[in-house]
């Protein structure tokens, strides 16, 4: 009668602790598919060996999942079996090694009828590991999230429903699921996110705040753009990036709202924010493309008090407008700021 895999798994790794991982792994895999020799290697606990198993199936499509046994078992029992999956791999070095794992265990997680808090705690070793999930990853984690999160109970306690399998919520898990809504346009559930990640215990940062304003600005929701902006300044204190400033004023002047925009740059430097110089010239030549050479002339001195100035196209024109407009005295001033600065 033929050895069952398991068995020969457990006498083969307790006979012979040096036994390179590979003659190991091919041994079950005589007896075995891929998917029956990842169900030996769980059932054995010799963890560690997943990543080879998986990987030595190379780009081969894992349908079904290898890890769909694991719906034949209690949610306690599965949840344990992952969790000492995931504790196995703190060791492992390259720390990005177990990625394929990864990917399979959060792809099955997403799709069992649990999918919270589990998926996350795969997700958050996942990106402690330096690794990225799969793209796929995302829209499944965004419909399991808007499926499963009671309505009823505040964002925060949906989160720290990780602190029941032994993990906690972070900005970086956090700043995930943020994306994952936002790539389906789930703009309201990912600004609940943010809202509530301050009593999940992890405080949103810079990425968390830019990956929902650069969202808002893809559909031109200025307003709720420059909200957060300020929220992010303000009560947040974070200093938000020159690239994402830009994309704010940027889709300000795309919608004509200069005034908007130069009101949000006077906020920005009133808090200590330094504009950068491309902000500062998008606002110009917004205010040119809707003839407010008044403003554009008062932005070009602010400009020129920083240091900036502005290319020659552009200083031409507000001092023609100007002209154009019988601002003779804010004509005089900018060109006298301009010269003063050797241009």
């Amino acid at each position: 009668m033929a050895v069952r895999p398991t068995k020969l798994c457990k006498s083969l790794f307790n006979l012979y602790p040096c036994l390179s991982q590979s003659v190991l792994i091919h041994s079950i895999s005589s007896f075995n598919s891929v998917d029956e020799t990842v169900k030996s290697a769980v059932e054995a606990k010799t963890y560690e060996l997943l990543p080879n198993i998986l990987a030595a199936q190379g780009k081969t499509p894992r349908i079904p999942n290898p890890f769909a046994f694991l719906s034949t078992l209690s949610l306690r029992l599965r949840t344990q079996i992952i969790d000492e999956i995931l504790q196995s791999f703190k060791s492992v070095r390259p720390r990005s090694h177990p990625r394929v794992v990864y990917d399979l265990l959060l792809s099955y997680t997403l799709q069992s009828s649990h999918p919270l808090p589990l998926s996350f705690a795969i997700l958050q070793c996942t990106l402690r590991s330096g690794c990225l999930p799969d793209p796929q990853i995302k829209l499944l984690l965004s419909s399991a999230w808007l499926n499963c999160r009671d309505r009823s109970q505040p964002v925060s306690n949906s989160l720290m429903e990780m602190q029941d399998i032994g993990f906690c919520p972070d900005s970086v898990t956090c700043n995930y699921l943020i994306s994952s809504l936002c790539a389906v346009d789930q703009l309201e559930e990912a600004a609940q996110i943010l809202k509530g990640m301050n009593g999940a215990g992890c405080l949103p940062d810079l990425e968390s705040f830019a990956e929902l304003i650069t969202a808002m600005c893809t559909v031109r929701r200025t307003c709720d753009a420059v909200e957060l902006m300020k929220q992010m300044v303000q009560k947040a204190r974070l200093t938000p990036r020159q690239v994402t400033v830009m994309k704010v004023v940027a889709t300000l002047r795309a919608n004509r709202e200069i005034w908007k925009a130069v009101e949000l740059i006077e906020f920005l430097e009133r808090k200590g924010t330094l504009v950068g110089f491309e902000s500062y010239e998008l606002v110009v030549e917004g205010c040119l493309e809707c003839c407010e050479y008044v403003l554009a002339g008062k932005v070009v001195v602010a400009m020129t008090e920083r240091g900036f100035i502005p290319y020659i196209r552009v200083r031409q024109k507000v001092v023609e407008g100007l002209v154009n407009v019988n601002e003779f005295k804010l004509a005089y001033s900018v060109r006298e700021r301009f010269a003063e600065l050797g241009s």
